[in-house]
């Protein structure tokens, strides 16, 4: 087991750093620093001072191994658009993209789970169709198109929930809808299959021919079992809502992690977006970390393989 988590921990490592590697690239590529400080105007003297006075004049490699040696002692330097520490922005606006992660797993749960249940206790039934149905619908509408569909039903026909903000909970509401849904045809469709898979074990008839019927043998012997991968694949789904939150915020006025890097990209920010889609990658790359663990204690072969 110490050996599968240091494979998996070394590879994690080797993902962020060229997770890192790419971003820091493609983001000094695609715009001048300087010039994005100096701004659009600027005198190509006051531009060439700038580059010499923030090291852009210097080697590639050279400025990225110290923005990597920063970034490892947090030092995430600082803004060239909102003119503060970025990582102080990243600690302002963490909170309610959190929140709005933890909220639309949530829904996942509540609307994946019980159609995947129906869906297997009642196989290549209409039931089962139409289960399949409603989360192939859920994966097939945008973001942007349901939010503001949402916003005109909830928050301007019927005013029941606030059209944007983030001071209640109240105002998560709409948008872990909008970002909860697009999770839920992959854990419907695994946990329709892993209890199909279960339901047709041998355990399973050894509890039927001990009397366990109904609702007793479903949560007693069938989901218990059934549920162990969807539980890796939450945690995936939990990395994937912190990058995937950048249209939902916007939408909805969120003043999160994704609103600040879209801000920040329209800002020619380059310190802060780039370490935020550091930080989305690296959030990502911990959970699936988290999932290869649970799965190879869950299942031996994972880590004997």
């Amino acid at each position: 087991m110490l050996r599968f988590a240091l494979r998996r921990l070394g590879l994690a490592v080797l993902v962020a750093l060229a997770v890192s590697f790419a971003t820091f690239m493609l983001l000094n590529l695609a715009t001048d620093p300087a010039q994005a400080i100096a701004g659009e105007n600027a005198e190509p003297e006051l531009v060439e001072q700038i580059r010499h006075e923030y090291g852009f004049d210097r080697p590639f490699l050279e400025r990225y191994g110290s923005w990597l040696s920063d970034a490892v002692r947090g030092d995430f330097g600082r803004s060239y658009y909102w003119h503060d520490s970025v990582g102080q922005l990243v600690a302002k606006h963490a909170p309610p993209t959190i929140r709005l992660a933890l909220m639309s797993i949530a829904v996942t749960v509540l609307l994946a789970i019980p159609l995947g249940v129906v869906a297997a206790l009642r196989p290549n039934s209409a039931l089962d169709r139409l289960s399949l149905g409603v989360a192939v619908s859920a994966q097939a509408i945008p973001n942007f198109w349901l939010g503001l569909i949402l916003v005109i039903l909830f928050s301007v026909m019927v005013p029941i929930f606030p059209v944007s903000g983030d001071s209640t909970w109240l105002h998560y509401v709409l948008p872990a809808l909008v970002l909860g849904t697009s999770s839920v045809p992959a854990v419907m469709r695994l946990t329709r299959a892993g209890l199909i898979e279960v339901m047709g074990s041998d355990y399973v008839r050894t509890a039927r021919a001990k009397g366990y019927r109904g609702a007793s043998l479903l949560m007693r012997h069938a989901m218990r079992n059934a549920m162990l991968p969807i539980v890796s694949v939450l945690a995936v789904q939990l990395g994937q809502k912190f990058g995937g939150s950048v249209i939902v915020e916007s939408i909805f006025a969120i003043n999160g992690l994704g609103r600040l890097t879209l801000q920040s990209i329209l800002g020619s920010d380059i310190p802060t977006v780039q370490m935020l889609i550091f930080i989305f990658a690296l959030v990502f790359i911990v959970m699936n970390f988290l999932a290869d663990m649970l799965n190879a204690v869950l299942d031996p072969r994972i880590r004997m393989g």
